[in-house]
């Protein structure tokens, strides 16, 4: 199967794993993966936040690494691009006021391109109006957010992952070994693991 070419959408403050894993695994795999966000450009970078589960009633949020975009935000023609990623943390709440982010969700929806969305990224695909008669999952918080916008919600431990079509859905960071292998076999990428023959 060919590399695909993959757009992500980010924001200050998106979760500092949900987006540096999945960028560099994406790659390493061969796909060309293009992170952008609203009013930034190339070069410039986005705060990230940690997200940790410290036993308390929700996560605990701590300062992350700063993450280089390495595309323009306003030049994205979402028919270029073979699928689509939203990492979590709090840039979804926020990005999805931008009406040009919410067109862009729509389009891979609407031309069932793979969507990979994991923990709040959920918050972004419900604004778009993109999870109607969908079963995914996300960070639990979120789960009326999907049930609002006519998706069903499904409450799995927080290391799994879920595939309904051409969404692949996750609630957190934990799930990432899971959740990039089913979005790669969405992808139709194929990781091959051969013996090696001694000589």
């Amino acid at each position: 199967m060919a590399a695909k070419k993959i757009l992500m959408l980010v924001g200050d403050y998106v979760e500092d794993y949900e987006v540096m894993v999945p960028f560099q695994a994406l790659q390493m795999v061969g796909h060309t993966v293009h992170a952008v966000c609203p009013d930034k450009k190339a070069g410039q970078k986005v705060r990230t936040s940690v997200h940790d589960f410290e036993g308390d009633q929700t996560y605990s949020e701590k300062p992350g690494h700063n993450f280089t975009l390495n595309a323009n935000f306003d030049e994205v023609e979402p028919e270029n691009y073979d699928a689509l990623v939203v990492p979590g943390g709090r840039a979804p709440e926020y990005i999805r006021l931008n009406e040009k982010v919410l067109e862009i969700t729509r389009h891979f929806a609407q031309t069932n391109k793979p969507i990979a969305a994991i923990c709040h990224g959920l918050q972004l695909l419900a604004a778009a109006g993109v999870l109607q008669g969908k079963s995914c999952t996300a960070y639990p918080a979120c789960g009326p957010d999907v049930t609002l916008a006519g998706g069903l919600y499904v409450n799995i431990p927080v290391d799994e992952a879920m595939v309904d079509g051409n969404l692949v859905t996750a609630p957190a960071w934990p799930a990432h070994p899971r959740w990039l292998g089913e979005f790669l076999k969405v992808l139709g990428t194929k990781i091959e693991h051969k013996d090696m023959v001694a000589v």
